[in-house]
This record gives C-alpha cells, sequence and structure tokens, in this order.
C-alpha cells in the first residue's frame, strides 16, 4: 500500500504532475469534442448539399 502512495506522491511533484494529467485531458477532451461537432456539421451539409444537387434538373448546370 506504501508504494501506492509513494506512486501517487511522485516523489514530492504530485503538486505539479497531477495538475499537468488534468488539464492535459481537459484539452483533449474539448479537441475530440470539438471535432466530433464538426464533422457531424460538415456530414450534415454534405447531406443537404447531395439532396440539394438530386433535386436539381440534370440539365441546369450546363448553361
Amino acid at each position: 500500500m506504501e508504494a501506492l502512495a509513494n506512486y501517487f506522491a511522485m516523489g514530492g511533484h504530485a503538486a505539479f504532475i497531477w495538475p499537468a494529467y488534468g488539464i492535459a485531458t481537459v484539452v483533449l477532451a474539448g479537441l475530440l469534442i470539438t471535432s466530433l461537432r464538426g464533422m457531424r456539421r460538415n456530414e450534415a451539409l454534405a447531406q443537404s448539399l447531395r439532396r440539394q444537387r438530386r433535386a436539381a434538373p440534370e440539365n441546369e448546370g450546363e448553361a
């Protein structure tokens, strides 16, 4: 049990290491959420553009 306590104490540097891990985790989670939202937004836009293209007459763009 003492070995686990020593691990979490990080040789006396736990006050610096654990917050750094926490900040890195929050930043990575934020990047993941932002990326997923952007991907969903772009997929929805692509889907709507595909629908518009299918609905348009075929010779409309050939002027």
